[in-house]
């Protein structure tokens, strides 16, 4: 596995670096996923660690980081977005390229069958039903992965100053106010779909309510303590219903950071 996991990280550098080109916009978002991909490549590992997982699975960990967003580069290379509703599903666009790596079929087939189904569902708005207890267990751990690091990503752009100097992919309409079906969400505690976002003030608010999507405490307890929560809170507009969306989410924080984790698979 560890050789073959070599291989992995020297195609992925190789096919990250095809995409390189001397045209400015189109690096800055080639650099930004390339990143990315390093990024969370190390959190599903350190993840994994904590959790107590097998070296095996260490590594079915960092092939989920590796490749869980492949098929980036080729939309934006077709597209110039990163916008899935705008183009194509990006995981799913991802599966397609690793279809086409000579190497996959070296894995096992649980594991191979494992990794289609975390890549599949680590953008979706919710999992879904999974075909064993293991498989789940894998996609909560990519998922958080993700997004522990899209907070990273997105945090230079969250600030009244930062917004104007976001790239075309990560910029919505200008308006701050919150659309009135996201605040009631952002009451409820909910997930909101990302092809209803409209504007500035709905793509902050979306990533609280990330929030209610962390699946274990460890990554939650990170992004309270790299202020990813309280920043996205701290430019938030003052509309009706969002003072008791912000103490629902701090409540729910503080009991969650308290618990222990468990992997169940």
């Amino acid at each position: 596995m560890r050789e073959l996991l070599r291989e992995m990280h020297r195609w992925m550098d190789g096919y990250m670096k095809s995409f390189h080109t001397d045209d400015a916009e189109v690096m800055e978002g080639i650099r930004i996923k390339e990143e990315h991909t390093g990024r969370v490549t190390a959190i599903c590992v350190q993840l994994a660690k904590h959790l107590g997982l097998s070296a095996h699975d260490c590594a079915l960990a960092e092939i989920l980081g590796l490749f869980h967003d492949v098929g980036r580069f080729r939309q934006y290379s077709i597209y110039r977005t990163f916008h899935d509703a705008a183009s194509e599903d990006h995981a799913k666009l991802g599966l397609s390229v690793l279809a086409e790596l000579p190497f996959w079929g070296r894995l096992e087939k649980e594991d191979a069958d494992l990794v289609r189904f975390a890549i599949a569902r680590h953008n979706k708005k919710e999992i879904g039903a999974a075909p064993s207890a293991r498989a789940l267990a894998f996609a909560k751990l990519l998922r958080d992965a993700d997004k522990l690091d899209i907070y990273r990503v997105l945090a230079p752009f969250l600030t009244p100053a930062g917004e104007s100097k976001a790239p075309k992919f990560i910029q919505a309409t200008a308006s701050q106010r919150i659309s009135p079906h996201f605040i009631e969400i952002f009451r409820a505690g909910g997930q909101a779909d990302y092809r209803e976002l409209k504007t500035y003030g709905d793509r902050k608010l979306v990533r609280l309510l990330w929030i209610y999507d962390i699946y274990f405490n460890w990554t939650l307890r990170e992004i309270v303590k790299r202020g990813y929560v309280d920043l996205i809170v701290r430019y938030l507009p003052e509309q009706e219903g969002v003072e008791e969306g912000i103490a629902r989410l701090k409540s729910y924080i503080e009991k969650k950071c308290a618990e222990e984790d468990k992997w169940n698979a």
